[in-house]
């Protein structure tokens, strides 16, 4: 007996696809003899999976009860399922939560379809094959190191995802329903399609300026701008010698605080010096970190940083003082292991939102100050202070003065900064800076989201919502109408008659298509561009107004859609002889679930142009979250008059010329003999010409255009390497 599951082929639908609107890999596998093994036959195999993986206890599966799917397994199941729902958990345990999940046999026996949800298509195929392993190790009651493969995979996803501040923003976008794109694989995003589209890199925008980031990093020059507009900054002045550190600091007055004047994330900085001593040793770190260093009175409080968004605080959080208990026979060092770092939420990870504490040049300073050093022994009861302003980990939004939060969003503003954030140092921030003596001593550009989305202590904050929203404006979801176009046959002439109907109405219109790329009337790539590349590369580009994308059922099964919605989804014709043996799509059935895609995307406010005398196509109509326009060239169709009676919308011929209907109300276009594209009399290019008609009025073009764009469309321009319904090319007119 041959006990494997051997993948045979490992597809990365990259969009919308016949299982989902979400990315997903389709394994293609071969259980070979287990086909006849299924799991309930197979000693000890349930008690090994459900003790590796005991939160499998969650999936509920058919059953849709809480155990649904290790039910199953007791009962009985096939490994194609049983790989499903592994790779999932897997997934889940490594911090990619939930996700679909589907196993389907095909006409082969023994082989199966297994499908997941691909939050990254290398974590998720690391996943699937992990899970493989996983799967026979239990069958062949077999050691396999759970817990190796899940640190494994949580490294690939730290390594390979989005970052969680750029992700709090993705998360936020796709519940406002804005379309995103990774633009690389660090956290380059692109949120919204073609012209309405924005960009972001963690918490950075396309608004961002690089002078206003260059200008926070100078920490000099940033307190004079925020000095002349009024705002509280510590007095202070540049050094360039420990000597002059000193200097200043008698100049100040004692107690200062000596920082690089360009540095970043609190190195180097050292606060409450007092002592020549301390000054010059601070002064030797400090120049490590940056390109000069400055000296600056040091304001008693602790250290706070607010978050501006759009010029509007959104978040708060407080610095802690790190402090440890003496015993009177631990040194400094096994101290802070046993009473700081022991503590959960303190780790090297993003996961953590307290850092581990070494004794860096900062801490040591601070302990030596106080008479000890990482070896020495404090009295029992004794405390030590560590770090005087760590993390910035304990939310303290709601009690933030109003004055105190515009004077933060007034700093931001100063320094020209969409998304900043202001550290300053204050003894009670429910109160006003100037009545304590607060004072604001840094505004960074691309400031961490982290600290507010999983503070130590207090409430998360929706910072990735308020970014979001200071991009797009309430009603605004950063699309550009697309029109998805799929079909058995015409889905290119379509394509072609929408693009120019489109280009006369002056929007900057790309077209890909199995002619090629256009842009307008500019061909910028030959050669079949009816795929997802093609597709994807209109939706990049800052300046497309409209996208009108073809997509053929072999794009679909092998790539998915470019896009997640579409204003206008048009599905010209299901032909039943249409197969892909190749794909596992031997029968109309399944090809219909394949043309569904480009229905099952439509916007709740967008439309679906379906072909009225396919009976196929027309049945669609039921999947559509919006409008529904239909067509045919015979008036008298079935499908189209009911849908007329309902008072719905219409294109069909009469009396030789393209009549548009709402209910009982009609607008008569151009006659068939003024359409050069009808000068050839095969019966689909009819069935074409209403279709793009259909597509045009239902993105808002008028009749006055449309009938301009049906007249003046070049009969060569609707050439294509499709078949017509007689299996020949059609002929070039």
């Amino acid at each position: 007996m041959k006990r494997d599951i051997e993948f045979l082929k490992i597809t990365h639908l990259r969009g919308p696809n016949m299982w989902t609107y979400r990315p997903v890999l389709e394994a293609l596998i071969d259980i070979h003899d287990l086909e006849d093994c299924p799991s309930n036959t197979i000693p000890g195999f349930y008690e090994r999976l459900s003790a590796w993986l005991p939160s499998l206890i969650e999936h509920r599966c058919s059953y849709e009860e809480r155990g649904g799917f290790l039910r199953r397994v007791q009962e009985g199941t096939w490994p194609g399922h049983i790989l499903e729902h592994v790779t999932l958990e897997l997934q889940n345990l490594a911090g990619m939560p939930g996700g679909f999940g589907k196993a389907r046999e095909v006409s082969k026996r023994g082989v199966y379809k297994v499908v997941v949800r691909a939050w990254h298509e290398e974590v998720t195929k690391s996943a699937l094959l992990a899970a493989r392993e996983l799967i026979l190790a239990a069958m062949e009651d077999r050691p396999y190191d759970v817990q190796a493969t899940i640190a494994d995979l949580r490294d690939k996803v730290d390594s390979l995802c989005l970052g969680p501040s750029t992700a709090s923003i993705v998360d936020a976008a796709d519940d406002r329903n804005i379309p995103a794109i990774r633009l690389t694989e660090g956290n380059l995003v692109q949120l919204g399609y073609g012209k309405g589209q924005r960009r972001i890199w963690t918490a950075e925008t396309d608004q961002t300026s690089a002078i206003a980031e260059t200008i926070s990093r100078d920490k000099d020059l940033t307190k004079t701008l925020l000095s002349s507009c009024g705002v509280p900054v510590p007095e202070g002045e540049e050094v360039h010698s420990p000597e002059e550190a000193w200097e200043a600091a008698q100049d100040i007055g004692l107690p200062v605080v000596v920082k690089p004047s360009d540095g970043n994330h609190g190195r180097g900085v050292f606060i409450e010096l007092t002592t020549r001593e301390e000054i010059e040793s601070a002064y030797k770190v400090a120049i490590e970190e940056g390109s000069s260093v400055l000296v600056e009175r040091s304001i008693p409080g602790a250290e706070h940083r607010l978050l501006v968004v759009g010029g509007r605080m959104v978040a708060a959080n407080r610095g802690d003082m790190v402090w440890v208990t003496g015993d009177g026979q631990s040194t400094i060092k096994e101290l802070i292991a046993t009473q700081v770092n022991s503590d959960p939420r303190r780790g090297d990870t993003e996961e953590h939102p307290l850092n581990t504490i070494r004794l860096d040049s900062a801490a040591t300073l601070e302990i030596k100050r106080q008479g000890f050093a990482a070896d020495s022994v404090p009295p029992a009861g004794k405390e030590v202070l560590i770090q005087r302003n760590g993390n910035h980990a304990f939310d303290c939004t709601d009690l933030v003065h109003p004055e105190t939060a515009a004077t933060a969003a007034l700093a931001a503003r100063i320094i020209g900064l969409d998304i900043a954030g202001i550290d300053l140092v204050v003894t009670d921030i429910s109160k006003p800076l100037a009545e304590q003596g607060g004072a604001i001593v840094e505004v960074n550009a691309g400031p961490s989201l982290l600290m507010h989305l999983k503070p130590a202590e207090g409430k998360p904050r929706p910072v990735g919502r308020a970014i979001v929203d200071n991009l797009f404006a309430a009603g605004n979801d950063g699309r550009i109408p697309v029109v998805g176009i799929c079909g058995s046959r015409g889905k290119t002439a379509v394509a072609r008659l929408v693009g120019h109907m489109l280009n006369l109405t002056g929007q900057l219109t790309g077209v890909a298509c199995s002619d090629g790329l256009f842009y307008d009337r500019r061909q910028v790539q030959k050669g079949n561009a009816a795929n997802w590349t093609a597709g994807h590369r209109i939706l990049l580009n800052r300046a497309a107004e409209v996208a009108v994308i073809e997509n053929g059922a072999r794009s679909i099964l092998t790539d998915g859609l470019a896009y997640d919605r579409c204003q206008v989804g048009v599905v010209t014709n299901l032909d039943p002889a249409e197969t892909h043996a190749d794909l596992w799509i031997e029968s109309p059935g399944p090809l219909y679930n394949v043309m569904r895609t480009q229905i099952d995307v439509v916007l709740p406010t967008g439309t679906a142009v379906l072909n009225a005398a396919d009976p196929e196509t027309a049945r669609m109509a039921e999947l559509c979250d919006g409008e529904v326009i239909f067509f045919a060239p015979d008036p008298d169709n079935e499908v189209l008059a009911r849908h007329r009676a309902q008072g719905k919308r219409t294109v069909n011929f009469h009396n030789d010329r393209i009549i548009l209907a709402t209910g009982n109300e009609e607008a008569k276009l151009a006659a068939a003999k003024d359409v050069p594209y009808l000068a050839s009399d095969e019966p689909w290019r009819r069935d074409n010409l209403l279709a793009a008609v259909a597509t045009a009025w239902a993105l808002g073009v008028s009749p006055e255009l449309i009938c301009a764009g049906v007249k003046t469309f070049a009969p060569d321009a609707a050439a294509t390497p499709e078949l017509s319904r007689t299996g020949k090319k059609p002929k070039k007119n």
